[in-house]
């Protein structure tokens, strides 16, 4: 309901219109007191959920903050490590460098070996072609050179078989007269082997009558085989060599052993009528006492072994060296790989041995 509006009267008096207008203004006053405080009150609430939500921001940013900061902390470690790494593949890095320098200058060095290499192998492709050409130019050499070695081998044959038949002719000729095949032998020398009882008694060099037969037999064998010119060309000398065994001085030892050689030589150019006289100039006789024993002078056995006579066929120095002569000469490439080929300048012959050679037994 509303109130009159307080209206100072003359009726009423000047106190009794002062007293409402001052209770309503307090009404104002207090009621203005009371928006204010309910203002307050109402801002209080506000600014309290203000701060508690501010509070909660805070919080949450100093939470958000301790993230940021451990984040932090994080990044920090992961930027030192990756600095770590950083350092460590940069002296990777650094050595890998370093490596790759020292293996470009290898593969230069070896660049360079392999053109050296290819020089050397370029020069030895022309050597081995070379080499190709003069071992072609060698086998034609050695064709020729085996047909010369074949003729020369023949021919040495010949002088060898001539010998060997010659020597076997006597032995087989004297086991033919004597019957007996034991004292008669072809030694390893070469030599025709004829024990001292055949010819002689012991400690003499007479010739026994028995032994006539034996020593006509050698005459026609010797006569027969100087008789032919394509034997007789190659022979030097005949030797008739004795032998004694070591009983006795050295002196009665040559002595028996000279006399008992000259002994059978000068029967066999006087006997049978003097057949051999017109080959006297192949004969000879050595005398060489104990000094050339076969056997063992400490038994009875090697004694009578020692007591012998030797025929020995010498041949001519020349005959055998015409035949070296000839495969020296034969045309040889030159192995230095020039393309004319030279000739091989024969050995100098020596001076023939007087008396005898020793190419063949002797």
């Amino acid at each position: 309901m509303r109130r009159a509006p307080l209206v100072r009267t003359e009726e009423s008096g000047g106190e009794q219109g002062f007293w409402p207008s001052y209770a309503d203004m307090m009404s104002a006053v207090a009621l203005i007191l009371f928006f204010l405080m309910l203002l307050s009150y109402i801002s209080n609430l506000i600014t309290g959920n203000d701060l508690k939500m501010t509070e909660s921001q805070l919080d949450e940013t100093r939470a958000q903050v301790e993230l940021a900061r451990a984040q932090a902390e994080l990044a920090r470690a992961q930027a030192e490590a990756a600095q770590a790494d950083y350092d460590a593949a940069m002296s990777q890095y650094v050595k890998a460098q370093k490596d790759l320098q020292g293996l470009t200058n290898d593969l230069n060095q070896k660049q360079a070996d392999l053109e050296m290499y290819a020089i050397k192998i370029a020069e030895q492709t022309r050597s081995i072609e070379e080499q190709e050409k003069l071992i072609e130019d060698q086998k034609a050499y050695l064709a020729a050179a085996n047909n010369e070695i074949v003729t020369m081998r023949s021919q040495m044959q010949t002088i060898a078989v001539l010998r060997l038949s010659i020597l076997n002719m006597i032995k087989e000729s004297i086991i033919d007269v004597m019957g007996d095949a034991s004292k008669v032998s072809i030694g390893d020398n070469g030599n025709i082997i004829l024990s001292e009882g055949i010819f002689f008694d012991l400690g003499s060099s007479a010739i026994k009558p028995e032994s006539v037969p034996v020593l006509n037999e050698l005459i026609d064998v010797f006569s027969a085989f100087l008789s032919n010119e394509n034997n007789a060309k190659y022979v030097d000398s005949i030797v008739i060599s004795g032998h004694t065994d070591s009983t006795g001085t050295d002196e009665d030892n040559r002595k028996l052993s000279t006399d008992r050689a000259n002994s059978v030589l000068s029967y066999l150019l006087a006997g049978n009528g003097g057949e051999l006289t017109s080959y006297s100039g192949y004969f000879c006789a050595a005398g060489y006492g104990e000094t050339r024993p076969v056997a063992d002078n400490s038994t009875l056995w090697g004694q009578a072994q020692n007591r012998r006579i030797e025929i020995s066929m010498i041949l001519k120095d020349e005959s055998v060296l015409d035949i070296v002569d000839q495969y020296l000469a034969i045309t040889v490439p030159d192995v230095s790989g020039a393309d004319t080929p030279t000739v091989a300048t024969p050995a100098p012959s020596p001076s023939p041995t007087p008396g005898y050679a020793r190419f063949f037994g002797g």
